[in-house]
């Protein structure tokens, strides 16, 4: 189920419909829980060792949530600099709050990846976490292209979603091949040539099986 983003004020991103965390706005205050119990940190740890940051790393999350992945970083990479954008104000919210009570500076921009509001080549890193399935088919080349935009030459994406045949296993193989937002992942090659095709050098992607299903993570380079 959509939701709509309401904030349209000067700057900010003219309200569009969106598919929310736990794709109905009701059931936020659940979502960390529940990917606590699904383990989805050790695929966050996964992510981020593949994205080796530093000290002074300008990263970028797009989808960004109620912020895990972000603190994340924070926690194994002291120093590194990061921002997140989503068009979920309640998830930022939330995110916010975590960053605050953690003492880390997370900028924290309401919005959409297709927009992104960055200069052009500010930024060595994107990640993205368990979003792209979100984004509508029509959208993902426009995604891609603004990150690439945003990311200096060198600079590196790093991807992690749900991908290739799930062959009817864990939670996400029962609903991949009856949810519309999953079906287009289902092709191993779809996600990799997608980047590719929007001026990215993609190396070969990493399939990870765990109880919830398959998942792929991307590496790229501007």
């Amino acid at each position: 189920m959509s939701a709509r983003s309401t904030t349209a004020e000067s700057g900010r991103p003219a309200p569009r419909e969106y598919l929310p965390p736990m794709g109905r706005t009701w059931l936020l205050p659940v979502y960390d829980p529940l990917t606590r119990l699904m383990g989805v940190e050790r695929l966050h740890r996964r992510l981020l060792d593949r994205a080796d940051l530093r000290p002074g790393t300008r990263v970028l999350e797009i989808g960004c949530g109620t912020g895990n992945l972000l603190l994340l970083a924070h926690r194994l990479t002291p120093g590194v600099v990061t921002g997140g954008i989503d068009p979920d104000h309640a998830a930022l919210a939330r995110a916010g709050r975590k960053a605050r009570r953690r003492g880390v500076d997370v900028r924290l921009d309401l919005g959409y990846a297709d927009a992104l509001p960055y200069p052009d080549a500010s930024l060595d890193v994107v990640l993205s976490s368990l979003m792209l399935h979100h984004v509508p088919e029509e959208q993902k080349a426009p995604v891609f292209r603004e990150v690439r935009r945003v990311l200096r030459p060198g600079g590196r994406l790093h991807l992690l979603d749900v991908g290739g045949d799930q062959h009817g296993h864990g939670l996400l193989g029962r609903r991949a091949h009856r949810d519309a937002h999953l079906q287009g992942n289902l092709d191993p090659d779809a996600i990799p040539a997608l980047v590719r095709g929007c001026g990215f050098d993609v190396a070969p992607p990493t399939r990870v099986e765990t109880r919830l299903g398959s998942f792929l993570l991307v590496d790229a380079v501007r």
